[in-house]
């Protein structure tokens, strides 16, 4: 049986530790918190004191940074990249190659479509064919 942690040295020459999720073997900072309710999958990372709900689900290749936040149920599709901050609401779904910035806010139940990006700040809210509301 492999083990079930992997240390990674970031680029200011800090050693973090990931374990891998139970729930996908996605990779998980020490300090993150993730439900393990909680799919993240192999090739994902969750970064320091980010926030991962039960039902979320984190595709492969997904990278939250620290302090974000992923709201119960909602998806984050493959290489999404959700910044420092962000809060993502209970059922949005965020496409792939997405990114979102810093800070920014996405409302519960949202739509952001592939290879969007959502500048760090913004707040955005969706209709149900995920066409972007004025805030």
């Amino acid at each position: 049986m492999g083990k079930n942690y992997i240390d990674i040295e970031d680029d200011k020459g800090q050693i973090l530790r990931y374990r891998k999720h139970v729930n996908g073997r996605g990779l998980i900072a020490h300090g993150a918190k993730v439900d393990a309710d909680a799919i993240v999958e192999a090739g994902a990372y969750i970064e320091p004191h980010a926030h991962v709900a039960a039902g979320a689900h984190i595709a492969r290749g997904a990278w939250i940074e620290r302090d974000a936040q992923v709201g119960p149920g909602a998806v984050i599709d493959a290489h999404a990249h959700i910044g420092h901050g962000a809060v993502i609401g209970q059922g949005a779904r965020i496409g792939v190659r997405t990114t979102v910035g810093e800070g920014a806010s996405i409302a519960r139940g949202a739509r952001i479509g592939d290879d969007e990006i959502v500048h760090p700040g913004m707040r955005i809210s969706t209709d149900r064919k995920g066409l972007w509301l004025a805030a």
